[in-house]
C-alpha cells in the first residue's frame, strides 16, 4: 500500500488513527501492530510469515541474552542466531539469484537461478536493520529486552516507517512505546499533519512531476515492459541527458524524503518520534558533508554497527581506510543486487578517502565551488545508481554524458520543465523552511497554505497512475 493513494489517505490512514486514538491506552500498541500487519499484508501477504519469522528470531534472541546474562558465550550464541536469521532471509530473497547469475557469468557455469525470489519483500531491506539493531543493542545492554511480544511486534512493523525508513532503532522509540497514557497529545498532532502534508506535496507535486522529464528520455516502464515510449539515450543529445539526470536527482530526493517526511509526520501523530533522514542534502559543500545529509539513519547505522566495532579511526589510518572501504561496500550491496550498486559504494568510497587525505581542508575554504564539484559528482553517482533501469544502461549512460555528441535537442525540454526545475532547485534549499517559520505562528496563514497543498496533492494523485516510491526497489 501506498502513501500517496486515495486508499491509503481516505480509507487506511483515517481508520488506523481512529482506532487507535479511541483503544484504551494499554491497547494501543495491539492497535498499532495489527493495523501495521494490514498494512503489510496489504499487497504482500504472501510474504507475512517472513515477517513473523522474523520478529520471532529477534524477540527469542533478547529474551535469551537476558535470561543467560551471566554467561558471554551464550549471549554470542543469541546474538549470532539473531544476525544470521535475520540476514539469511535478507540475503535469500536479496542476492540469491544475483549471486548465482554473477558465478555463471565468472565460471561460464548454468546454474539455474531460485523461481519465486525475484520478488522483494518490500522493505525487507529496513526491517532486517532495525531488528538486527535492536539485538545488537541487548547484546550490548544499551537497552533492556523487550518481553511483550505485542509491543515488540509494533515496534518492528510500525506501518509509518515500516517500507522504505526511515531506520528507526528500538532505542528511538522504546520509551514512547511504553508510554500508555498521554503518548498522543495535539501539539503533536499538529506537527505530524504538518510534516505529512509536506511529505505528500514532496512527492506528488515534486518528485512525481520532475519524473516526467527523466521518463520523456528514458521512457517509462512496468518491470521490464516498456509502457511509454521515451527518446531513447542513444537519441538523446548530450545536453539532454545530463538535464535529464538532474531531474532524475531532484526526483529520487524528494521522492526519499518526501517518504521519510511523510513517516516521521505519522509517527508524530502516533506520538512517537522518529529521528530525521534528510537535512538539505544538495547544499553540500563536500562529499563528507552530503552523506552527513543524505539518508542519515542508514548512514546511522553503518557508522554505529559496522564502522567503529571494525575500529573506526582509532587504529591508525590505513585500518581506518580498510573500515571506510567495508562499510562502501555494503552500503552499495544494502542498496540492491546489482553491480552498479556495488560501483556506486565504491565510487563514493574513493571520493571520501580523497576529501580524507587532502581535498576538504581546500573545500572548508572555498564558497562557489565546493558546492559545484559536490553536486557534479552527486549526480554523476546517481547515474551509476540508476544505470541498470530499464531503458538506461551504463555504457551508454555514461558515453553520452562524458563523450559529447549530437541527438534530439535540450532546448524543447528545458523550455517545458524550466519552472518546475527552477521551483525544485529552490525546493532543495533552506528558503522554503525559512519561509514557512515565518508564516507558521499565523494560524490562518499557516492552515491555508497546508490546505492548498493538501488539495492540489490530491488532485494530482487522482488525476494521474500511481507511482510508488522508488526506495520500495531497496
Amino acid at each position: 500500500m501506498v502513501f500517496s493513494t486515495v486508499l491509503f489517505l481516505f480509507r487506511f490512514l483515517p481508520i488506523a488513527l481512529l482506532l487507535y486514538y479511541l483503544a484504551p491506552p494499554k491497547l494501543k500498541n495491539t492497535v498499532l501492530f495489527v493495523c501495521s500487519l494490514v498494512f503489510y499484508s496489504w499487497g504482500e501477504v504472501k510474504f507475512f510469515p517472513i515477517m513473523v519469522v522474523l520478529i520471532l528470531i529477534n524477540y527469542i534472541a533478547g529474551l535469551g541474552m537476558e535470561r543467560f546474562d551471566k554467561s558471554t558465550a551464550a549471549r554470542r550464541g543469541f546474538l549470532l542466531f539473531a544476525i544470521i536469521g535475520s540476514l539469511s532471509m535478507l540475503v535469500f530473497f536479496k542476492y540469491t539469484n544475483f549471486i548465482i547469475t554473477s558465478i555463471n557469468a565468472l565460471a561460464g557455469l548454468t546454474i539455474p537461478t531460485i523461481e519465486g525470489v525475484s520478488v522483494l519483500p518490500l522493505g525487507i531491506s529496513f526491517y532486517t536493520f532495525q531488528t538486527m539493531s535492536y539485538s545488537i543493542d541487548v547484546y550490548r545492554r544499551g537497552v533492556p529486552s523487550e518481553h511483550n511480544f505485542i509491543d515488540f511486534g509494533a515496534y518492528v512493523v510500525m506501518f509509518p516507517q515500516l517500507i522504505a525508513g526511515p531506520i528507526v532503532k528500538y532505542r528511538d522509540v522504546a520509551e514512547r512505546l511504553h508510554i500508555y497514557k498521554g503518548r498522543v497529545t495535539m501539539d503533536r498532532i499538529e506537527e505530524g499533519v504538518a510534516l505529512f502534508i509536506f511529505g505528500l506535496a514532496k512527492k506528488v507535486l515534486l518528485a512525481d512531476t520532475i519524473s516526467a522529464l527523466w521518463h520523456d528520455v528514458i521512457g517509462t516502464y512496468s518491470g521490464t515492459v516498456e509502457t511509454a515510449a521515451g527518446i531513447g539515450i542513444l537519441n538523446a543529445s548530450t545536453p539532454l541527458v545530463w538535464l535529464g539526470l538532474i531531474a532524475y536527482s531532484f526526483q529520487l530526493y524528494f521522492d526519499f524524503s518526501g517518504y521519510s517526511m511523510m513517516g516521521i509526520g505519522m509517527g508524530k501523530m502516533l506520538g512517537f518520534d522518529f529521528p530525521d533522514n534528510f537535512n538539505l542534502p544538495y547544499i553540500s559543500r563536500s562529499i563528507t558533508e552530503f552523506w552527513r545529509r543524505w539518508h542519515i539513519t542508514l548512514s546511522s547505522w553503518f557508522k554505529e554497527y559496522v564502522y567503529i566495532p571494525l575500529g573506526g579511526n582509532r587504529k591508525g589510518l590505513a585500518r581506518q581506510i580498510f573500515n571506510i572501504f567495508v562499510v562502501w561496500l555494503l552500503t552499495g550491496i544494502w542498496h540492491g543486487a546489482n553491480w552498479n550498486f556495488i560501483l556506486w559504494g565504491l565510487y563514493y568510497f574513493v571520493l571520501l578517502i580523497i576529501e580524507k587525505t587532502f581535498l576538504l581542508k581546500y573545500l572548508k575554504k572555498g564558497r562557489i565551488w565546493p558546492h559545484v564539484y559536490t553536486l557534479f559528482f552527486v549526480v554523476v553517482g546517481w547515474a551509476l545508481f540508476v544505470g541498470n533501469e530499464p531503458g538506461v544502461g551504463l555504457v551508454p549512460l555514461f558515453t553520452k554524458l562524458f563523450i559529447p555528441s549530437g541527438g534530439v535537442s535540450c532546448l524543447y525540454f528545458l523550455r517545458n520543465y524550466a519552472v518546475l526545475l527552477v521551483i525544485s532547485a529552490v525546493c532543495c534549499t533552506p528558503l522554503p523552511l525559512k519561509i514557512w517559520n515565518k508564516i507558521q505562528p499565523i494560524k490562518w496563514v499557516r492552515l491555508t497554505v497546508l490546505g492548498v497543498l493538501f488539495v492540489l496533492s490530491v488532485a494530482y494523485i487522482v488525476g494521474s497512475t500511481s507511482s510508488p516510491f522508488l526506495y520500495f526497489n531497496f
